[in-house]
C-alpha cells in the first residue's frame, strides 16, 4: 500500500527512526532526544529539504509515537509536507525498512536509506550517493551505493585478549548512511533475505547486488552513546550564532503565565499527566495550567497573542481539550510563521499535586509535544496567596524560538 505523494517524483529518502535508543539512557525514544535544543529527529530531516530535486521522505517511527512524529515532520517540511509521509515501524530495523519501502510509489527508481541518528550527515552527502545512485540506475548496473571513510585508526585481529596481526587498513573503510540503491532492486534483496545484515548494503549483496561507495562525511557519525550525544551538541554549539554577531537578534523570547482554581469535581492533570486522586483544576478546557503557560509562552515568542485570543475561551471546539491541543496549535502557528521552539522552561506553582516523583516524565511528555527540550521546576509559596491556601495552581513559563 503506498501513500499519497505528488505524482512522478523518482527518488525518496527513508529514515528511520523508530529505534528505543537504550544505550543512551535518557528514558526516550532516541529521534526525539533534544540536540543542542532541537531534536535529533529534526536535525536529520532538515538536509532534505534543501535538495535541489522533489524528494519523497519516508519517515519510520515508533508506533506510539506516530502523531508527535508527523508533527516534527510538518514543522521541518514546511510547504513540502505533502512530500512526506510517517509510518509505523517493525520489530526489528529490517522490518523497519521494509514498511517504509512499502508505501513508496512506483514512479520512484532510486532510495536512500538514512538513519536518523547520523543527524548531522551534510546535504551535500545525500547528493552524493543519490548522483552514483541514479547513475548506475542511467547505465544500467543498478549498483548499491554507500558512503565511507578511510580507515584511519591501526586495526588488529585478536583472540581473546591476545593480538594476533596486524589488518591491513588500506582496504578498509567505515560506513555511513544514507544507503542508495535502485528501488526494486533493495525491494526484491529484502524479500529475500534469510538472516540479520547489519545495514542495507548487507542485504543487497546478499541477494547478489553490487555496493560501491562514494567519500563520506565526518559528521555523518551515528548517535549510539551518551558521548555521541555530547560531540553532537559539540559541535553543533561551536556552529551557533556567536553572542553579538547581528544574527543573533534572530532569537525571539516568550513569556506565558496561567492560573486555575481548583475543581474537586474535574480530574486532575497539570504537565499533560494525570494525578488520580488530586483536586482538579476548573477550566473550559481540561484547567492544565502548565500545558496553557506554555502554549502562551510559545505563542508570545511568535508574536502570536495568547491562548485565549487565539484558541477562544468559550469555544465549544475545545470544551475539555486536552492541554497537547493547545501546545501542537502553538507549535503548528510558529511554523506557519517560520520559526521553530529551541526550549522552554516551566515554574509550577503550588501546594499540590506534588510533582518532584514526576518531573522528568512530565519533561519528557512535553518536549515530545513541542519538539524541544522543555525543563520543569515546582516552588510553593511558604503559605502566602491564594496558591499557598491551596486554592489554586498557577504556573510561569518562557520559551525560546529561533527562525526554521
Amino acid at each position: 500500500m503506498t501513500a499519497r505523494f505528488p505524482e512522478g517524483v523518482d527518488r525518496a529518502v527513508v529514515v528511520v527512526a523508530a529505534g528505543s535508543g537504550t544505550r543512551l539512557g535518557i528514558g526516550t525514544a532516541k529521534a526525539f532526544v533534544p540536540i543542542a535544543g532541537q531534536l535529533m529527529l529534526a536535525r536529520a530531516l532538515e538536509p532534505l529539504f534543501t535538495l535541489s530535486a522533489p524528494t519523497l521522505v519516508v519517515v519510520v517511527a515508533p508506533s506510539t509515537l506516530l502523531e508527535d512524529c508527523r508533527q516534527v515532520v510538518a514543522s521541518v517540511a514546511g510547504a513540502a509536507v505533502a512530500y512526506t509521509a510517517v509510518v509505523p515501524g517493525g520489530t526489528d530495523r529490517h522490518g523497519s525498512v521494509q514498511a517504509g519501502l512499502g508505501v513508496l510509489p512506483d514512479s520512484v527508481t532510486a532510495v536512500l536509506v538514512h538513519d536518523a541518528a547520523r543527524c548531522l550527515t551534510p546535504a551535500a552527502q545525500f547528493d552524493r550517493v543519490f548522483d552514483a545512485v541514479e547513475g548506475s540506475v542511467a547505465t544500467g548496473t543498478g549498483d548499491g551505493v554507500v558512503p565511507a571513510l578511510p580507515v584511519t585508526d591501526t586495526v588488529k585481529r585478536v583472540s581473546g585478549d591476545v593480538v594476533v596481526e596486524t589488518v591491513d587498513r588500506s582496504a578498509l573503510v567505515g560506513v555511513q548512511t544514507p544507503q542508495g540503491f535502485p528501488l526494486d532492486a533493495l525491494r526484491r534483496a529484502y524479500a529475500v533475505s534469510t538472516q540479520s545484515e547489519t545495514d542495507d548494503a548487507g542485504v543487497f549483496q546478499a541477494a547478489g547486488g553490487t555496493v560501491r561507495f562514494v567519500p563520506g562525511d565526518a559528521d555523518a557519525f551515528k548517535i549510539t552513546t551518551p558521548w555521541d550525544l555530547g560531540r553532537a551538541e559539540s559541535i553543533v554549539r561551536s556552529r551557533a550564532t556567536a553572542p553579538g554577531d547581528p544574527g543573533a537578534s534572530a532569537v525571539r523570547l516568550g513569556l506565558g503565565v496561567d492560573v486555575h482554581a481548583f475543581d474537586v469535581e474535574s480530574p486532575c492533570r497539570v504537565g499533560l499527566l494525570d494525578f488520580p486522586g488530586e483536586p482538579g483544576l476548573s477550566g473550559h478546557s481540561d484547567g492544565d495550567a502548565v500545558a496553557h503557560a506554555v502554549c502562551d509562552a510559545l505563542l508570545s515568542a511568535g508574536g502570536l497573542g495568547d491562548i485565549g485570543g487565539t484558541f477562544g475561551t468559550a469555544d465549544p471546539a475545545y470544551a475539555g481539550a486536552a492541554g497537547d491541543v493547545f501546545i501542537r496549535g502553538a507549535v503548528g502557528l510558529l511554523a506557519d510563521a517560520g520559526l521553530v521552539p529551541v526550549s522552554v522552561t516551566v515554574q509550577v506553582i503550588g501546594n499540590r499535586p506534588r510533582i518532584g516523583a514526576r518531573r522528568a516524565e512530565m519533561q519528557d511528555a512535553l518536549s515530545a509535544v513541542v519538539g524541544a527540550p522543555v525543563a520543569v521546576s515546582g516552588t510553593t509559596t511558604d503559605g502566602l496567596g491564594f496558591t499557598g491556601r491551596g486554592q489554586g495552581l498557577a504556573a510561569i513559563a518562557t520559551a525560546v524560538t529561533r527562525p526554521a
